[in-house]
């Protein structure tokens, strides 16, 4: 019955009363205990007696340290636990051994914590390493009722989740132990108070015995498959930690990850007992199994306890220290301070003192992080850099190069395609871009992305795997919950955001081009919108960074249309960074080039790894998986309506994810007789065939007042006549090809099907008789309401008109509102009472009033119905990604 643990989390739990409450004893240590017996005491529980550890090296433990100034710590005894009139004694993370006399003495007896779904590894000190190791598909833990036994009790209460590939003890332990945990703990405390607690035997089938693992039989066995070598050292991370022999000597391998596809260049390490030598790469480690396949390791630990980048093993030697300056050597003495104050048991910090052979535990590494970032604001530490400088010299060598910018990354390297367009050589990323850098699918493939202009391939590109989504959700996960983003000062990260738009500003010319070869939009248009609204967006929710009062969410999945790929990327992800999320996107398998070149653009601005990273390929694959996956917290899609169903379905059976979805339309703009005529032509010519109709909403259909419809058709036509339809890059061009060719041809069968039905074809309907996927602008009149073009949306430049009596306001409205779609709508008129009774009634999330595809940064964009929920834009965003929740407190 010995378990123990130490690491520092913050958990808020909602505050419920409940009638039924009991005098306990917390028997046990660590911040696990301190959370249970805080949050059992805001329960209203009255705890009668805290027995802890003894101090160590001076220092208490953190249940002792916590409890002390509101509850007397006793030594554990006999006489002392029995004596305090407990109703329970509750043992989060109990490392002593616990007479039976203590454990039955209370009326209720007592619950301890055990980190594993009894009776599965059972014994003294069974951490969840041995799921790792074992490869276990799910992990969890149980509260049982103690016994004498090695954890045999009776089963309270369990829980259990998904294991992932590259979980490791503190990546569980975070995500679902300590926090499921401590609810669970409290759960079961009131289940007892109540009369409700069960009390299931456990059995002997499934149950093993593990005895506490050591670090002499920690050593890893190389002659392994490289799955087996990656669970054993992720099943010993951090503690006691898997070791091999190099060049004779014992080094430690922490933080390993499988390796998806091939290696990359490195210098060859002989290891003993490894069936051939590893590779030391830019990634780390390369380790091969016996099955060929290989495993990368990212940190090595030498006996003196020096850690280093497993990266940096052959210049490991290299210690030259830097000369510091005045004002360097008075910062190098406020951050030796912080170090006495937290080695309270050290007389005094010389610069040989070692950070963790003074007692210092993992709660103390994030203590000192935190302190030196807010006493030197711009240094981005993190709680790898304390391990590897273990001692105050070491420490301070490795802050004053932070300080000075001499330990940046490595500069992004980038395999372009390029191409000599528009006057310019375009330098195109082509390649999946995860955690901070550019690199090929795991499997190796690629696929070519097409020029709508004439049908040319532009270049290949990395088709993601599923391999790579969960790779790219683990870094978002670890730059989430270690890295610098979501913590650092707000305004700092508003900077960053400013710091992004306005080198896409820089770069809006490259962008612009790279648009309209990839997507077919116009030039101008790209340049104007595309890409010009890309960085109003960024810029706009820049400023609401240090704004922003409540929580933010973990890891955000954003999947992107075809149509804007560019501004529907900023639309979906500035609200997001904003709030200190991190993200995975997958841009339109057709449209991904901008979404790669804004992904080289963010490292540019200084935006930290992991924070963003880009997956082209297959919805269906990509997009799933997304979906699916456990450590998404939040998914934004654009894209059609029964793919949304699809997304939103699998959403909730994984982890019932927050949704937000902007689906398909079918937007009604109404005309009215007393309309402004040269604007409704203007403005609805605009509505239909803006960005080639490919248009989220776009006027799906037109209905036009019987008195002015004639005229309003002949004006129409006459206008399309006059459009230049031709090379996007063309400045002249008004008019460019769709986005590929399965959707012209969708557009030429939608316009067969309204022949068919009866409508009549006034213009267009046809493909352009030119290289490359262009469609004639197509009017189509005499609509009924029950055809198919007057119910389905084109999503091109397809304009479809139907008339309507003189006079009949509420009979147009409920034709208009007769669709299952509620996107955009729009209405005509010199009458402002008309105009205003109209929008009230139209059943859509944008009205436009004798204007329309004017949108706006700071407005919500969203729909209704089977256009979808949740919004876009303006403040109402933040409120998608973001939570809130109530405490409440009672006084003790």
């Amino acid at each position: 019955m010995q378990w123990s643990c130490s690491k520092l989390l913050r958990v808020q739990s909602p505050c419920v009363y409940y009638q039924n409450k009991l005098k306990l004893a917390i028997i046990g240590q660590s911040v696990f205990g301190q959370e249970v017996y805080s949050s059992l005491k805001k329960q209203g529980h009255k705890v009668v007696g805290v027995f802890t550890v003894p101090d160590k090296d001076g220092k208490a433990d953190p249940l002792g340290e916590f409890s002390l100034c509101i509850n007397a710590v006793v030594p554990l005894s006999e006489t002392g636990v029995c004596a305090v009139g407990a109703d329970l004694n509750v043992m989060p993370f109990c490392s002593q051994f616990i007479p039976m006399n203590i454990i039955d003495h209370p009326k209720h007896g007592s619950i301890i914590y055990h980190p594993s779904i009894l009776p599965l590894h059972r014994g003294l000190l069974i951490f969840f390493w041995r799921t790792l190791i074992q490869g276990d598909r799910k992990a969890g833990f149980t509260v049982f009722w103690a016994d004498d036994g090695l954890d045999t009790g009776p089963i309270l209460l369990q829980r259990e989740c998904a294991v992932e590939p590259n979980d490791t003890v503190d990546t569980l332990y975070n995500r679902f132990l300590f926090p499921e945990g401590i609810k669970a703990m409290v759960e079961s405390v009131q289940l007892i108070a109540d009369g409700k607690a069960p009390k299931v035997p456990q059995t002997e089938e499934g149950a093993s015995y593990e005895g506490i693992q050591k670090k002499s039989n920690a050593k890893v066995n190389l002659s392994q498959p490289a799955e087996a070598i990656h669970n054993w050292i992720r099943g010993h991370d951090k503690v006691p930690g898997a070791w091999t022999l190099i060049n004779g000597l014992p080094v430690t391998l922490y933080g390993s990850s499988m390796l998806g596809g091939s290696a990359p260049a490195g210098q060859a390490l002989e290891i003993e007992g490894a069936p051939q030598p590893a590779l030391v790469t830019k990634s780390g480690l390369v380790l091969y199994g016996s099955d060929g396949k290989a495993l990368v390791v990212k940190n090595l630990q030498f006996d003196d306890g020096k850690m280093i980048p497993a990266s940096k093993y052959f210049s490991s030697g290299d210690t030259s220290s830097v000369e510091l300056t005045d004002e360097e050597k008075k910062m190098a003495e406020e951050i030796r301070n912080i170090w006495m104050g937290i080695l309270s048991n050290v007389p005094a910090v010389e610069d040989t003192t070692d950070f963790f052979k003074c007692g210092a535990a993992s709660m103390d590494v994030v203590r000192l992080v935190e302190e030196v970032k807010q006493k030197c604001a711009g240094v981005q530490l993190q709680n790898e850099d304390v391990y590897m400088a273990t001692t105050f010299q070491d420490f301070i060598q490795m802050f004053v190069r932070k300080l000075r910018g001499e330990d940046q990354e490595e500069e992004l390297v980038v395999d372009y395609a390029t191409k000599e367009v528009n006057s310019m050589t375009l330098k195109m990323p082509h390649q999946c871009f995860i955690n901070g850098k550019f690199e090929d699918a795991e499997n190796g493939k690629s696929y070519n992305t097409i020029n709508p202009t004439d049908g040319s391939v532009i270049c290949k590109v990395s088709y993601a795997s599923v391999g790579d989504v969960d790779r790219a959700v683990a870094a978002a996960k670890e730059a989430f919950d270690n890295g610098p983003w979501g913590r650092m000062n707000p305004r700092d990260r508003g900077s960053l955001l400013y710091k992004l738009a306005d080198l896409m500003e820089e770069h809006q010319e490259e962008l612009a081009t790279i648009e309209s070869i990839d997507s077919g939009a116009v030039y101008t248009l790209a340049l104007k919108t595309h890409v010009g609204m890309s960085i109003q967006t960024f810029r706009y929710f820049a400023g609401w960074c240090d704004k922003i009062q409540v929580p933010h969410l973990l890891v955000c999945a954003i999947v992107i249309p075809w149509n804007y790929p560019l501004m529907m990327l900023a639309w979906k992800s500035a609200a997001c960074l904003a709030a200190g999320n991190t993200l995975v996107l997958k841009p339109a398998q057709v449209t991904p080039l901008t979404a790669l070149k804004f992904a080289e653009i963010s490292v540019k601005a200084g935006i930290p790894k992991g924070v963003i990273n880009i997956l082209p390929g297959s919805g269906g694959m990509v997009g799933q998986r997304l979906s699916d996956h456990p450590d998404i917290r939040k998914l934004g899609f654009t894209g059609s309506t029964p793919i949304g169903k699809q997304i939103m379905k699998s959403c909730a059976l994984s982890n019932l994810k927050k949704v937000s979805l902007e689906l398909g339309g079918k937007s009604p703009l109404i005309i009215f007789s007393d309309c402004d005529m040269d604007k409704a032509v203007r403005m609805g010519m605009s509505s239909v065939f803006f960005n080639k109709g490919e248009n989220c909403i776009a006027a799906g259909r037109l209905f036009v007042e019987e008195s002015i419809h004639d005229e309003y058709i002949n004006r129409v036509v006459e206008e399309i006549k006059k459009m230049k339809i031709g090379d996007p890059l063309d400045r002249s061009t008004d008019h460019g090809p769709q986005n590929h060719k399965a959707h012209l041809d969708k557009l030429l069968e939608y316009c067969e099907v309204g022949l068919k039905e009866g409508a009549t074809l006034v213009y267009g309907g046809r493909q352009v008789d030119r290289p490359g996927f262009f469609m004639e602008p197509t009017v189509f009149t005499n609509v009924e309401d029950h055809m198919f073009i007057a119910k389905e949306e084109s999503f091109g430049p397809v304009m479809v008109v139907s008339k309507f009596p003189d006079g009949d306001v509420d009979g147009v409205l409920r034709r208009a509102n007769d669709t299952e779609y509620g996107l955009a709508s729009g209405v005509f008129t010199r009458d402002i009472n008309k105009a205003m009774h109209v929008s009230e009634r139209l059943e859509a999330g944008t009205v436009f009033i004798n204007t329309y595809n004017k949108t706006d940064v700071a407005s919500p964009f969203g729909g209704f119905k089977q256009s979808g929920f949740g919004k876009d834009l303006g403040e109402h965003e933040l409120c998608t990604l973001n939570y809130s929740h109530a405490i409440g407190i009672a006084c003790p």
